[in-house]
């Protein structure tokens, strides 16, 4: 104690910022963060003056110029009279939409092969098995450009559905088509509209608004039910059953509004040398889809099997001494353990399937890649700033999966006393 209060009467001198363990630790992060801010202002600094030498300035004007190209498909209203920052959200809408759909598809094909490949069935497993070491240890490009080859080579064409004896026929009771120009596929359509609504990305169709109010207020009317139904439970230890309010509660109110709506499907139908109506999937956004999906199913099905594997063996000797079916025990006992091994490198996956999608580039997928960092930049020649925004959008949409998928871990995992 009186050495402890002699150091602390001792004066302050420089020396004591690296000697004295009170200060070093400090003073060394201080010295960091002056290095990085340094840096970083000469590398601004030298960008500055590099581009006024090329006649330059730093300047995002160039987003509210006109783009002049066409972007196909469009999730809204977008021509080619419209201005890049336009264009570059219709990118970022096309980047989300084949984002969205590659993480659920390859989740569903890397659960389905996770569980398979840990079968009995020594033929299953070894299915699965080929498809993992295959898929997974291919680049996803080629993948994409297979898939798009097989699209454009191997699929009749238009005109294989027309005459008295076609070589080609639609499948699904005559609904979808698929052609080497892509698939074609039936569009929901209405004989009634609520009328147009001015949206921030233009026009928005009623319909679709009061179907999703609908929706909305269904599933607050089920977590009504689920809630009380749990408060039942706690205070005489019997659950009612739900399901059936449930499926009330979302049926019957979505087939009156569709039914006042009249709802109904609108079919494509060739006509000349093409089909018209319903909607058409492009070859592009197959195949980007497609080799996302499988290129990365084969990691989350490695990310599975082994959540699966780090389970003891105990926990399903168990669920079978109670009477569990195999199913049921994977379902209901196994799986929800896994969880919280199988996330956190699910995270990663579904991040790499979103940076991915810039590889669409390759067989023509007008992604964020394709618009912003692509045909602006060579239309306006503002490099730095198309690159930096795309950049800065790429970071906030890993941060937004991380954050929710995060949420949702924190959720799923073992409570733990």
């Amino acid at each position: 104690m009186a050495m402890k209060s002699a150091a602390s009467r001792e004066p302050f001198h420089l020396s004591m910022l690296f000697n004295d363990i009170r200060y070093r630790a400090r003073s060394i992060q201080v010295i960091a963060f002056i290095m990085l801010v340094l840096a970083a202002a000469w590398l601004v600094d030298n960008t500055i003056h590099n581009l006024a030498a090329l006649g330059k300035n730093f300047s995002f004007g160039f987003l509210w110029s006109t783009a002049g190209y066409d972007i196909s498909p469009h999730a809204i209203e977008y021509s080619s009279t419209s201005t890049h920052a336009r264009a570059a959200i219709v990118g970022l809408l096309n980047t989300l939409i084949v984002a969205a759909m590659a993480c659920v598809t390859a989740t569903v094909l890397g659960v389905l092969a996770g569980v398979l490949r840990l079968s009995n069935n020594w033929i299953v497993a070894r299915l699965m098995t080929v498809y993992v070491e295959s898929f997974r240890n291919v680049p996803a490009l080629l993948w994409i450009v297979v898939v798009a080859a097989i699209m454009s080579q191997a699929m009749p064409t238009p005109s294989a559905f027309r005459g008295d004896n076609p070589t080609a026929s639609m499948v699904l009771w005559g609904s979808v088509a698929i052609t080497n120009r892509g698939i074609y596929l039936p569009v929901p359509d209405f004989s009634r509209s609520l009328g147009q609504g001015s949206g921030t990305f233009g026009a928005l169709d009623l319909n679709y608004a009061a179907i999703l109010g609908a929706l909305a207020l269904s599933l607050l009317a089920h977590r009504s039910l689920v809630r009380h139904a749990q408060r039942i439970q706690s205070a005489s230890g019997q659950r009612p059953a739900t399901w059936w309010k449930s499926l009330c509660v979302f049926a019957l109110p979505m087939i009156a509004l569709l039914y006042a709506l009249g709802f109904h499907l609108e079919y494509p139908a060739l006509k000349g040398l093409n089909f018209t109506g319903g909607l058409l999937l492009r070859n592009s956004f197959i195949a980007l889809w497609i080799g996302l999906s499988v290129y990365s199913g084969a990691f989350i099905a490695e990310n599975v099997r082994s959540g699966i594997l780090a389970i003891s063996r105990g926990q399903t000797e168990a669920a079978h001494a109670l009477g569990l079916s195999p199913g049921r025990t994977m379902r209901l006992v196994i799986l929800p353990q896994a969880l919280r091994i199988i996330v956190p490198p699910l995270i990663s996956q579904y991040l790499d399937i979103t940076k991915n999608t810039s590889l669409g580039l390759a067989v023509g997928y007008m992604d964020l890649r394709s618009t912003l960092g692509g045909i602006t930049i060579n239309q306006t020649g503002r490099e730095l700033e198309a690159m930096l925004l795309m950049m800065l959008i790429y970071v906030s949409i890993s941060l937004t999966i991380s954050c929710v998928m995060n949420v949702y871990n924190s959720r799923v995992r073992l409570q733990e006393r």
